[in-house]
C-alpha cells in the first residue's frame, strides 16, 4: 500500500526543498513519489487566498483529502504544507492508513532571512514583511505554529544541509514504510 509523508515546518524552514530532494532519492532508489505543494494548489482551491481559519480548514481538509485518494490508487505522496494547526495533520493521519510526519525545525530569524531571498516560484512573497500588517496571520508570528508532540521524523535544517535533511528523510521513509510501495 502506498503512504503520505508530511513536511511541516514554518514558511522557510525549507520544506520544499526538503520534499523535493527526498522525492529525488526515493525516485534513484525506484520509489516514486507525487508531491502536493500547497502554494500550487492554493491557487486552485483559493485564487485569492485571505489565509483565514475558516479557509485554511477547507484547504487542509482538501488536501488530506487529495493525499488519501492518491494513495488508495498506489500512488506515494509527499505533502509539502506549513499545516500550522495540529488538526490539519492529525486529520490526514486518520483517514491515510500509511502516514508520516516530518517536522521541519528551524528558527523564526532564520526562516525570515531565508524566505526573503527564496525564489519559490509557487510561494507567496514577502510573507514575513506582510505580518506586520493589520489583520496578518503569518504561522509563528501572528497565528500559533503547533508543533506535533511525536513527529516521525524531525529534521533541524539549521544546523543541516538540504542533502542530508533530504538522505535522513528518505532513509527514514523507507525503514517506516518498506522499499517497495506504491508505484
Amino acid at each position: 500500500m502506498a503512504f503520505a509523508v508530511w513536511f511541516t515546518g514554518i514558511p522557510g524552514s525549507g520544506k520544499t526543498m526538503i520534499a523535493s530532494s527526498t522525492a529525488a532519492i526515493l525516485e534513484k532508489k525506484g520509489i516514486k513519489v507525487k508531491i502536493l505543494q500547497l502554494d500550487e494548489i492554493r491557487r486552485v482551491l483559493t485564487p485569492d487566498p485571505r489565509y483565514t481559519e475558516e479557509e485554511r480548514d477547507i484547504v487542509y481538509a482538501s488536501l488530506a483529502y487529495m493525499a488519501k485518494l492518491l494513495t488508495e490508487c498506489g500512488v506515494n505522496v509527499f505533502i509539502d504544507a506549513t499545516a500550522n494547526r495540529r488538526r490539519y495533520r492529525d486529520a490526514a493521519r486518520s483517514i491515510i492508513p500509511h502516514f508520516a510526519e516530518v517536522y521541519i525545525r528551524c528558527p523564526l530569524e532564520i526562516c525570515m532571512e531565508r524566505e526573503e531571498k527564496r525564489k519559490a516560484v509557487f510561494s507567496p512573497k514577502h510573507i514575513y514583511k506582510k505580518s506586520a500588517q493589520k489583520g496578518a496571520s503569518v504561522p509563528g508570528v501572528n497565528v500559533p505554529y503547533e508543533e506535533t508532540p511525536n513527529p516521525e521524523i524531525v529534521l533541524d535544517s539549521d544546523k543541516m544541509g538540504i542533502d542530508e535533511c533530504a538522505r535522513i528523510a528518505a532513509d527514514s521513509t523507507i525503514s517506516i514504510f518498506g522499499e517497495h510501495n506504491g508505484n
